[in-house]
């Protein structure tokens, strides 16, 4: 099987893995754990907006969405970082390579279009509050949610296709835990200028956009919310916007360093550390934001605990 001129089983080597063995069996370790916890995090909101009634409303349908995403985003990638720390040669085929791209650039991509639409949802609800029932539909939500993840997967497919359509060197060590846009792209012999010109336009689609959306939301949030003469009423008003924002500020600074940028300031060392920001990190932390942050959520998250720690006991 072939792809261009190149078959499908040729194969990538990683360089940014620890040689020593102690090293390894720490890192092992240290990326077990967090994926663990990201797991349970993410798993636990989905059940809690699941089985409380109170939480079924398009706020929390989409935090659920949200926490679905990462799940499997991080599915895509860290399954894999965790073998490749034990095994000795640490490959991946060029289909595997281009598959792994493809979902992990297009769920990213459905997690920045999502908080687009959550910013939506944020806007409706706090600048037409009497309109919100109307128009925050569950189809609506539904729709939103489908969509995120369509457009996000269609725009990495598209992207994926062009990178690996173009000529690879003949050294294919990437410098990286997995396969990602910045690392494969230096392993193009190509004119670099026009095929970083494409890529940008690919990234700014699926990062900027998003986040003019979330940017234009939230200019007629705070313009709203100034409005409100009482204290309590804008803090109650921005109180429901916070999770969203700082996730929104943690999700798209590490994605527009990352991508919107041209090749040439890419460092290795210093975007593996990113990369394992928003791979391991941002994941992790959005659980954490949005149940310190929530109250409701809070409770509910107690409350599932409780039930399952009696249930077992009985």
């Amino acid at each position: 099987m072939t792809w261009g001129n190149r078959s499908l089983l040729m194969e990538f080597g990683f360089l940014a893995y620890p040689s020593h063995p102690e090293l390894r069996v720490l890192s092992f370790l240290g990326v077990s754990l967090i994926y663990t916890l990201i797991i349970s995090g993410n798993v636990l909101i989905v059940v809690a907006i699941q089985t409380e009634a109170r939480l079924h409303t398009p706020m929390y349908y989409f935090l659920g969405s949200l926490s679905g995403i990462e799940i499997c985003y991080t599915a895509v990638v860290v399954p894999h970082i965790l073998a490749n720390i034990l095994r000795p040669e640490k490959t991946i085929t060029l289909l595997g390579c281009a598959t792994q791209m493809i979902f992990f650039i297009g769920l990213g991509s459905a997690d920045c279009f999502l908080l687009a639409a959550m910013a939506y949802d944020r806007y409706v609800a706090i600048c037409h509050p009497l309109q919100y029932p109307l128009n925050m539909t569950l189809t609506l939500c539904v729709r939103l949610v489908m969509a995120s993840v369509v457009i996000g997967l269609f725009l990495s497919t598209q992207l994926v296709a062009f990178i690996f359509s173009l000529p690879f060197c003949r050294a294919r060590s990437i410098e990286h835990f997995f396969c990602d846009v910045p690392p494969v792209m230096r392993l193009v012999c190509a004119n670099s200028h026009v095929h970083e010109q494409s890529v940008l336009v690919a990234a700014t689609l699926a990062i900027a956009m998003p986040f003019f959306l979330i940017a234009t939301s939230y200019t007629f949030i705070v313009a709203a919310v100034l409005k409100i003469h009482s204290t309590a009423g804008r803090h109650r008003a921005f109180s429901t916007c916070s999770s969203h924002l700082s996730v929104v500020l943690l999700q798209y600074g590490c994605c527009a360093f990352m991508y919107l940028r041209p090749n040439s300031s890419y460092y290795p060392k210093q975007d593996q550390f990113i990369s394992l920001v928003y791979t391991l990190g941002t994941p992790l932390l959005n659980p954490l934001i949005y149940t310190l942050r929530n109250s409701e959520m809070k409770g509910t998250l107690g409350r599932v605990l409780t039930r399952n720690c009696l249930s077992q006991n009985n």
